[in-house]
């Protein structure tokens, strides 16, 4: 059963229990993710599988044997986020063998505890007309008192604690990068795009950037039949008067933005570099774009869409 996601309260802060952020592991690491039903876990495993971790949802906790044995063998995956909560219930208490399995095969595990009050939760379950799913016949909070019960311990184990009552889904992702932080903050995804516009602007470009006020390579013979990544026409174009200037106060008007963008949880962004045909000048210049966000401190990919169009 899916549950209730946080919604969004005015001026959210955290409450939070947790030691300093862990440090940068090489080791196969397994976070289990819990909590009260409607306190977030979905959006939570959202938000780390975002951070390249194997996420598996409604996983019954002995089934977390055998992945951790694969992973303690050497397997290609090193971190896996596991959901674990009331609905494998009759599994439940097969926990604590699972969590000693894991600390005697070598596999650290960290434990994330999501919680709200009773209050927050009852409205979160009435707003999405869902029953708990503990319940049964009685109230919503009959169910949320039986969950406490059976949580309380794992609650007194857990490493990390979230209390989502007046948290946002954003303000929830922010916490959680935050409790898993390695301390190095992580960088925005930038795709820079080259394209033509006789072939149409890419539609999932966030940015358009037009380079057709350059002049074109196109008209001169010697190179015609190269492209922006050929150091004559790389040249050429970064010789125009103005492309290094635009270059220079593009990427300056880009740092708040993208800045902006990391504090909203936005963490991929496609710029489009557009000239006629795509071989060019918007080639050279989503380089030369590219060049300067990387030593920014960006991750930066480049794509050239239409380079190889007649």
């Amino acid at each position: 059963m899916s549950e209730p996601s946080p919604i969004t309260a005015p001026n959210g802060i955290a409450a939070i229990e947790a030691a300093a952020p862990a440090p940068e592991r090489t080791e196969p690491e397994v976070l289990i993710i819990t909590g009260m039903s409607g306190a977030g876990r979905s959006r939570a495993a959202a938000v780390v599988e975002d951070l390249d971790w194997y996420v598996v949802d409604n996983l019954p906790p002995m089934m977390l044997v055998p992945m951790v044995d694969l992973m303690a063998k050497g397997s290609s995956i090193e971190r896996v986020a596991a959901v674990v909560d009331v609905r494998g219930r009759q599994f439940f208490a097969e926990l604590d063998k699972v969590l000693a399995h894991m600390s005697e095969a070598g596999v650290f595990y960290r434990i994330l505890y999501l919680d709200a009050s009773d209050e927050v939760l009852v409205r979160r379950y009435e707003q999405v007309r869902r029953p708990h799913p503990l319940q049964g016949e009685g109230r919503i909070l009959d169910g949320i008192a039986e969950e406490r019960r059976l949580l309380a311990s794992l609650a007194e184990r857990a490493d990390v604690v979230i209390d989502t009552s007046d948290l946002n889904v954003h303000d929830l992702a922010r916490e959680i990068r935050a409790a898993l932080s390695d301390g190095n903050p992580e960088a925005l995804r930038v795709n820079l795009l080259s394209f033509g516009f006789k072939y149409g602007i890419p539609l999932d470009a966030d940015h358009v950037v037009d380079v057709r006020f350059l002049a074109n390579p196109y008209w001169i013979t010697e190179l015609r039949h190269l492209t922006g990544r050929d150091a004559p026409v790389r040249d050429y174009v970064l010789a125009r008067p103005g492309a290094r200037d635009f270059v220079d106060r593009y990427v300056a008007a880009l740092e708040p933005v993208l800045a902006g963008y990391l504090h909203e949880e936005k963490r991929y962004v496609t710029i489009a570099v557009g000239c006629t045909g795509g071989k060019h000048r918007s080639v050279a210049m989503a380089d030369a774009v590219a060049d300067r966000l990387r030593a920014a401190g960006h991750r930066v990919t480049v794509t050239a869409r239409d380079l190889g169009r007649e």
